[in-house]
């Protein structure tokens, strides 16, 4: 009995250090897996482990850095990151030595100015594990703890320059402005919605504009506002078919802000904004519809002799890409119908009445279209506007 317990220590002993020895990566990954699993005990658990591995690894090179440029004979080197290399391989100063082969493959190396003093700042840096947080966060969300989710996204865009994927910030700022949205904080899920399509990081301004998330400088750069007066006067006079000939818009990072923006202004009566940020959306949307149904049809347009598809109704479109299930699944998930009838009310709200029944009788001819086409088929028969609410 004594040798079975020595056995198992033993082998406990060893679990657990291999347990120690394993990285901060590998950690994160097999949190992932737990939560996949629907885990998430388990798997929030192993996201705060990831994450203090990770703070421990970094808070160790960086001691060991601090420590090699206390020496005094470092000191006296003028803060000359080659003549300290140097002198790190002649004395066989491994510490040192990792750090800096750490902060090389995090960093470009010219981008430390030859300095040590920077090399010890960007290093320093790296303790800080957003995707770790991101997934804390997530964990979070999920088991609808909104309020620790929120604090978790906020500090993931505050240590967003170290995200291996810079496009994931605006991903990052949907789910925020979304978090903002079922707590009815309407305010702050404007802004987020704005900060998207700005590119302006509102909270953290004097960040430079690189660090920032691209925008929609079609919208945000109009200044004058000629091109989105020009677009909108060409849809209200024009109706919706002529302009789709006219218009193309391809920026999809942008579009969820602009319809969900659209959909708040109109519940809250500002009708105007909401016809124009539910323009954009539109736009985008058949953009890449036709984009898509374009490059589908390629192959049998050219057996055919035809080299394109040429735009000409949106109830064309809806007849080439009815039995696409990729297409219909992009339908959905942009709401697409709901946001032809609430770009339609919009526009009758300013006066266009004209244009807001082309895209209603648009919405009666897609039996698709569900509850949007019983809704545009009540506005045909007395158009009227929505009652503007306090809260949306």
């Amino acid at each position: 009995m004594l040798l079975f317990c020595g056995a198992f220590a033993a082998a406990q002993a060893g679990s657990s250090l291999r347990q120690l020895e394993r990285p901060w990566w590998y950690t994160m990954e097999q949190g992932k897996f737990l939560f996949r699993e629907g885990d998430y005990g388990s798997a929030l658990l192993a996201f705060e482990d990831a994450r203090r591995q990770r703070q421990t690894m970094y808070a160790q090179m960086e001691q060991n850095l601090i420590s090699f440029l206390s020496i005094p004979e470092v000191r006296r080197m003028r803060d000359s990151l080659d003549t300290m290399e140097t002198y790190i391989t002649d004395q066989g100063l491994s510490g040192a030595a990792a750090a800096l082969r750490e902060l090389y493959y995090r960093v470009p190396r010219s981008s430390l100015n030859n300095s040590a003093e920077k090399a010890l700042a960007e290093l320093g840096k790296f303790k800080d594990y957003p995707e770790a947080e991101y997934w804390i966060g997530e964990t979070y969300r999920v088991e609808g703890e909104l309020g620790l989710a929120l604090t978790q996204f906020l500090k993931v865009h505050r240590q967003r320059r170290l995200l291996e994927n810079p496009d994931f910030d605006t991903q990052l700022l949907y789910e925020i402005a979304d978090i903002h949205r079922i707590k009815q904080e309407y305010t702050e899920m404007e802004r987020v919605l704005i900060e998207i399509l700005t590119g302006v990081n509102e909270s953290h301004p004097w960040e430079r504009q690189e660090e920032a998330v691209p925008g929609d400088t079609l919208w945000s750069e109009d200044t004058g506002g000629f091109a989105k007066t020009s677009m909108l006067n060409i849809l209200g006079q024009d109706g919706i078919n002529r302009f789709l000939t006219l218009y193309r818009y391809d920026n999809t990072a942008v579009e969820k802000a602009h319809r969900q923006l659209g959909f708040y202004y109109y519940a809250a009566g500002r009708h105007s904004r909401a016809a124009e940020h539910l323009m954009f959306a539109f736009l985008i949307q058949n953009t890449i519809l036709l984009e898509e149904i374009t490059h589908s049809l390629m192959t049998e347009e050219i057996l055919r002799g035809e080299y394109h598809y040429i735009f000409s109704t949106l109830d064309n479109l809806m007849e080439k890409i009815r039995g696409k299930g990729d297409l219909q699944a992009y339908i959905e998930d942009v709401e697409y119908y709901r946001t032809a009838y609430y770009l339609g009310s919009s526009l009758y709200a300013t006066g266009k009445a004209g244009s807001a029944r082309g895209l209603w009788e648009f919405l009666l001819n897609q039996a698709a279209a569900g509850e949007w086409r019983g809704r545009a088929q009540a506005q045909l028969r007395s158009p009227f506007v929505e009652r503007a609410v306090e809260t949306p």
